[in-house]
């Protein structure tokens, strides 16, 4: 018969420290602003060194330095995910200056919304390789690191689209990626478990962020949305946070191929 340990005690356990991911380094993409910004500060808070890469240098710099204030430790990169040359340059950058990879935040998206018969092959292409093939280089890249340690945390960024066909607007593009994103979670949690990598997602909802913003100046569509919410409301960028700290810790640590909806109850009904 297997050997079952005994439970902590109340006085040796702590479900707090269970959320440190102290010594860690964190690689966070898209990291200057909205869920990736969220996702650096909620890291660093836990003790990680966060790589914050945005293609806006001036703006991922701005985070670093905020979180460097702050007491934390960061660093900022310029990356543009659509170039494979530069993820792995970027990514090989902070492995030789930190001397690990044991985070990645998969954040960079984007949402076209407009009427599939308006859609040109241009715009499906880019937007599939900015949501899900960009996601699919970070992931290799950071497993080059991970696999040597035999460790590691990834969590992809999807969408309560990446699950429904509905909402406020069409969006073909976003609902394929997001989608893929979710199945691609599960494929490489699969298939990189037994090297003791885990692999998540969450599902946000809509979250007041940038690519939100022109539905919130559209008074019938907020309306739409937050009738289809059973909370009620478009998600805060702050509520991400603990979702994404939560996979990215030991609190996960027998977690692994889960898509965690963060939705205020959207796919509940």
């Amino acid at each position: 018969m297997a050997h079952v340990p005994a439970p902590p005690s109340a006085s040796a356990f702590s479900a707090l420290d269970l959320f440190r991911v102290d010594g860690q380094t964190a690689i966070v993409t898209g990291g200057a602003n909205g869920i990736g910004r969220i996702a650096c500060l909620a890291l660093a808070e836990a003790g990680a060194h966060v790589a914050v890469t945005d293609i806006d240098r001036d703006a991922a710099e701005r985070t670093a330095t905020e979180l460097r204030s702050a007491g934390r430790e960061a660093s900022a990169h310029h990356l543009d995910v659509t170039v494979e040359r530069e993820i792995a340059e970027v990514f090989e950058a902070i492995r030789s200056a930190t001397g690990r990879i044991d985070i990645l935040v998969n954040n960079v998206g984007r949402s076209p919304r407009m009427a599939t018969t308006e859609i040109q092959l241009e715009t499906w292409e880019e937007v599939l390789r900015l949501n899900q093939t960009s996601m699919f280089l970070c992931c290799r890249e950071a497993a080059h690191a991970m696999l040597e340690q035999k460790s590691g945390a990834i969590v992809n960024i999807s969408s309560i689209m990446g699950v429904t066909g509905g909402g406020a607007a069409p969006n073909l593009p976003y609902h394929a990626t997001k989608g893929a994103v979710v199945n691609m979670t599960r494929s490489l949690a699969c298939e990189w478990a037994s090297h003791g990598i885990r692999v998540n997602a969450i599902g946000p909802t809509y979250v007041k962020t940038d690519l939100t913003r022109p539905l919130l100046e559209q008074p019938e569509r907020v309306a739409y949305i937050e009738s289809c919410t059973p909370l009620g409301r478009f998600a805060e960028v702050s509520e991400m946070a603990g979702g994404i700290l939560y996979l990215a810790s030991p609190a996960a640590s027998m977690v692994t191929g889960h898509l965690l909806m963060i939705d205020g109850g959207w796919t509940a009904i």
